[in-house]
């Protein structure tokens, strides 16, 4: 399907720097594919949306401050690492000394072309140090050795000296705020380096009203790279390379939505990396069903996809001409999505990772009643 047909003009200004407070006092635009309608709400209403006996599923990703900033040992130049996977535990040598490591899959850059291997001092000092040793022939990014000189524990020290990383479209530095405001209040499996947006809107007291009115909760988790910003550079998605990503669905949620399908309940996914995570692991044998696995996956949704798990989403308002937005619009219809943004731009609804949401109703099902 054409790419330029999931086009659309957005005002920079309707652009997100800032989350609002508190998490559910965001905007939430209430979509019903089966009458078009379009109803102006905020996030603190879904326990008036979402049916009881629904199961509420949600991605529990931690997102890890994976931009490490640095110099280069010998010369002092500016390199800027985007952690993005860990390939595995190693030992290694930094100044002849061996010591305990870890290998992983960045992007990078730097204030001149790099050389590799290329050594890197990671924030003041040489406490934390990296070592950008090649480009992977599968995949384009780099490969790079991290490691601590005072014993200190990795983690710890990416931690400590590690940024979250924004996305481009936020154009400030990341502070201290960003440390919780960027995680849902469910985090827990770290490995990401983006936010599971949607799920940024939830609060512990929203899902306890939830719960309360026999709304169930499971999770997936999908570890976000940074691929989800990355532009489509092809016409036809088609011919688009989709990045991969690591997710799994546990047992327990594939027992929870076979038990929700045995009485006929809706399944509701709290945003786009939820949605791919469990239609990944549909059953082809039995529809409605999902099977308990863990692997890579590069499934694109566009229209004409033929859902399979899924009834309801709450997601944000997502980037023109991207995978995601053609996801919207496989479940809602294109005309319909791009009705409901020019609607949420008129109203001056905020847009992107800090914006606002949109509750899309399940055809004919309980979900959304």
């Amino acid at each position: 399907m054409r790419v330029d047909l999931f086009d659309f003009e957005l005002p920079p200004d309707r652009i997100a720097q800032r989350p609002i407070e508190p998490r559910d006092a965001s905007r939430m635009l209430l979509v019903d594919p089966d009458t078009g309608s379009l109803e102006d709400r905020h996030a603190h209403d879904l326990a008036d949306v979402i049916a009881p006996g629904s199961v509420l599923v949600v991605n529990d990703t931690r997102v890890i401050p994976a931009r490490l900033l640095g110099r280069k040992a010998h010369t002092g130049g500016r390199v800027e690492i985007l952690l993005v996977r860990k390939m595995g535990d190693e030992t290694a040598e930094f100044g002849g000394t061996r010591v305990p490591a870890e290998r992983w899959r960045a992007l990078g850059k730097a204030s001149k072309p790099l050389r590799m291997p290329t050594t890197i001092a990671i924030g003041e000092g040489d406490s934390l140090m990296a070592r950008i040793e090649r480009r992977s022939d599968d995949d384009g990014l780099l490969e790079v050795v991290l490691a601590t000189m005072d014993g200190t524990p990795l983690q710890s020290a990416i931690a400590a000296r590690g940024h979250i990383p924004l996305p481009p479209y936020i154009r400030r530095d990341d502070d201290a705020a960003d440390v919780e405001r960027y995680q849902t209040v469910y985090a827990r499996a770290e490995g990401a380096v983006a936010a599971p947006t949607a799920g940024l809107h939830l609060t512990n007291r929203l899902l306890g009203v939830l719960s309360a009115r026999g709304v169930h909760m499971a999770t997936v988790t999908l570890h976000v790279g940074p691929g989800t910003f990355q532009p489509v550079q092809v016409e036809d998605l088609d011919q688009h390379r989709m990045h991969e990503e690591w997710y799994e669905v546990p047992r327990f949620t594939a027992h929870v939505i076979d038990d929700a399908r045995a009485r006929g309940a809706a399944i509701v996914a709290v945003g786009t990396t939820t949605v791919r995570a469990l239609e990944s692991a549909a059953d082809p044998e039995r529809r409605g069903a999902v099977q308990a696995c863990a692997g890579p996956t590069r499934l694109l949704i566009q229209p004409g996809y033929d859902f399979r798990v899924v009834d309801a989403m709450l997601t944000n308002f997502h980037l023109p001409r991207s995978t995601l937005l053609a996801l919207i619009s496989a479940f809602a219809g294109r005309e319909l999505t791009l009705s409901a943004y020019a609607h949420a731009i008129a109203q001056g609804y905020r847009f992107y990772s800090y914006g606002d949401a949109m509750f899309i109703r399940s055809r004919g099902k309980a979900a959304g009643a």
